[in-house]
C-alpha cells in the first residue's frame, strides 16, 4: 500500500524557515521523481519542486526558486523541503508526490506564513 506521510508544517513569521519532510512507502522510492505541491486557501493546487529518482536534478516554480530547496534520501525513502525567506503567500497545504504513482496523495502539512 502506497503511504505519503508529510511533516514539518507549522506557523512561522514572515522572513522565517521551515523544513517539510515526507516519508514515503509501499513504492520503490530511488526509482521515482518526487514533487511537492501546494494548495492555498481557495486555489488550486499548484507544483513547486521536483527531484530526480537519484536526486542529481531540481526544478523549482518560479515563486519559490532561489529560497526553497527540495532533497531527498534514498537510503530512508524521505523527501524533504527547505523553505527559507518565508513569505505570507507561501501559506498553503503542502503535499509530496510520487510521480509513478499518480493516483495517491497525503494528507498534507499545513504551512502557515505570518504578516
Amino acid at each position: 500500500q502506497v503511504q505519503l506521510v508529510e511533516s514539518g508544517g507549522g506557523l512561522v513569521q514572515t522572513g522565517g524557515s521551515l523544513r517539510l519532510s515526507c516519508a514515503a512507502s509501499g513504492i520503490i522510492f530511488s526509482d521515482s521523481f518526487m514533487v511537492w505541491y501546494r494548495q492555498a486557501p481557495g486555489k488550486q493546487r499548484e507544483w513547486v519542486a521536483t527531484i530526480t529518482d537519484g536526486g542529481a536534478v531540481t526544478t523549482y516554480s518560479g515563486s519559490v526558486k532561489g529560497r526553497f530547496t527540495i532533497s531527498r534520501d534514498n537510503t530512508k525513502n524521505m523527501l524533504y523541503l527547505q523553505m527559507n525567506s518565508l513569505k505570507p503567500e507561501d501559506t498553503a497545504v503542502y503535499y509530496c508526490k510520487a510521480a509513478r504513482y499518480p493516483d495517491y496523495w497525503g494528507q498534507g502539512t499545513q504551512v502557515t506564513v505570518s504578516s
